[in-house]
């Protein structure tokens, strides 16, 4: 994509590539697991052309970005800082943040810590979640045979050693194991067997024929990322999950109170995840200035990858009543 523009920027201690294109208002874009500032190529395209300024790193331990070994450098307040840094080093003042998957708690948060920097949030697939009562490992899902997919992702090497033994099959297999299209039987990726781990899951689900979102050229991408980088960065995030419920402790109870947009598809995983659907229902209890929930007939989780076009009238529709 040869007329998006890719730089480095310092931020919050770390190097960190950013892929932009267009001027005007700057929206951040936050990706998720395991993905890139790739997963947002038909934003760019759509914000850059209707008057702002897209920019979508490569989120700390992604891509080009510095992976700092540390797992404590990985939390919640460490990625809301990285955005920051990104706003200082762009000379803006405020930005609109947007986020997927796991780039979505990143947008909520910062949207909720620093709404003087934030003046808007657009949540992709994962809602805003406010902070529970319990340590949330403690109440993961997990069976005799199989444990919920995050806690598989805790103890470090496991998971490494199960994706990287086959970079290719794992990124193609987790990308359609978890589409609107997956195929009957390849679906699911929220339980993990013990014995075995992901791999044998993520071959089935790779057999499958590639939906139209998803091309080779696009499955090349990311695999030749993952296949240089690995994949310990973006685990790092899940083995914070108990120490950014720690940090925090002092928000409990805090509101979203900047504009906010949410959209996921009716097909996406997060949604059947235990307490997601009611959570959706009742979203403006946390986020008390969300202009609309928007649920996309047939979507899995890759929200706009699998629906650039709806995702993209949504956005702009969402910026410009800003």
């Amino acid at each position: 994509m040869p007329d998006i523009t890719h730089r480095f920027i310092e931020t919050n201690g770390i190097r960190m590539h950013i892929a932009e294109k267009g001027s005007g208002p700057l929206v951040l874009l936050c990706h998720g697991f395991p993905e890139s500032w790739y997963s947002w190529r038909h934003q760019i395209e759509a914000l850059a052309a209707a008057g702002f300024h897209a920019v979508a790193p490569d989120m700390r331990g992604y891509g080009q970005t510095e992976q700092p070994d540390a797992i404590d450098q990985y939390t919640l307040l460490h990625l809301t800082g990285d955005m920051v840094g990104v706003l200082d080093a762009l000379g803006a003042e405020t930005a609109t943040i947007a986020g997927h998957d796991w780039g979505a708690p990143v947008a909520w948060h910062a949207a909720l810590l620093r709404p003087d920097r934030f003046r808007a949030v657009i949540g992709l697939s994962v809602p805003y979640r406010p902070r529970g009562t319990v340590r949330p490992t403690t109440v993961m899902p997990r069976t005799d045979d199989a444990v919920f997919y995050q806690e598989y992702f805790q103890a470090p090497g496991v998971a490494e050693a199960d994706l990287e033994q086959d970079v290719p099959t794992a990124v193609r297999g987790i990308l359609l194991r978890i589409a609107g299209e997956a195929p009957p039987g390849t679906g699911g990726f929220s339980m993990v067997p013990r014995m075995g781990g992901m791999a044998a899951a993520n071959r089935q689900s790779s057999l499958a024929p590639l939906p139209a979102w998803l091309t080779p050229a696009d499955l090349d991408f990311y695999t030749g990322e993952f296949a240089r980088t690995g994949f310990r960065g973006g685990l790092n995030w899940y083995r914070n999950i108990d120490r950014n419920w720690e940090l925090l402790a002092p928000f409990a109870g805090a509101r979203v109170t900047v504009p906010a947009l949410y959209v996921a598809g009716d097909r996406d995983l997060v949604l059947a995840f235990p307490g997601a659907k009611d959570l959706v229902a009742n979203l403006t209890r946390f986020v008390p200035a969300l202009r609309q929930t928007i649920m996309l007939p047939g979507c899995g989780h890759w929200t706009q990858q699998e629906r650039p076009e709806a995702v993209n009238a949504a956005m702009l529709e969402f910026l410009r009543s800003l």
